[in-house]
């Protein structure tokens, strides 16, 4: 077979997101955010989550490295951490005043990240491309859901 894998989907999406994610750190640098805490950031002021467990579930990632980047984020003064009432072994987590006020500018600059991306691209086009991605994604979690499935039955 003579396919070229650099024009395969996946090393097109790579390479996209890889300039998505340089575009947008150039961004959000100077208001003190990183990219990788856009989902945390999302999610406490969507009210969306509270907890690290509901926060590593919604940016899909593993606890461990929530737990590092909250650490980093609360050393920032991006979050606050306090005793869940309900829970004394559980903590909310809110975003800082600071933060939240940063926000508004931080979402401006990424939209207009992503216009500037999908110059030339018509208003159909773009959402196309949102909701073949969306897909994607949703294939890529089942696939990685069965890996996962299939590699815990290994163990047994």
């Amino acid at each position: 077979m003579d396919e070229d894998v650099l024009s395969t989907p996946g090393h097109l999406i790579s390479l996209a997101a890889r300039g998505f994610v340089r575009m947008s750190e150039a961004r959000l640098k100077p208001l003190g955010f990183g990219v990788g805490q856009l989902p945390v950031l999302v999610a406490l002021q969507n009210g969306k989550a509270s907890t690290q467990r509901d926060l590593a579930r919604f940016a899909r990632i593993e606890q461990p490295p929530m737990a590092q980047m909250l650490a980093r984020m609360e050393r920032d003064g991006l979050i606050e951490r306090t005793r869940d009432p309900a829970d004394g072994r559980s903590s909310r987590i809110v975003l800082t005043k600071a933060a939240q006020q940063r926000m508004p500018e931080a979402i401006t600059a990424l939209f207009g990240g992503n216009r500037e991306a999908l110059v030339g691209f018509t208003d159909s086009e773009a959402l196309q491309l949102v909701d073949l991605l969306t897909r994607l994604i949703e294939n890529l979690d089942q696939i990685s859901s069965a890996d996962a499935a299939l590699g815990d039955s290994r163990v047994l």
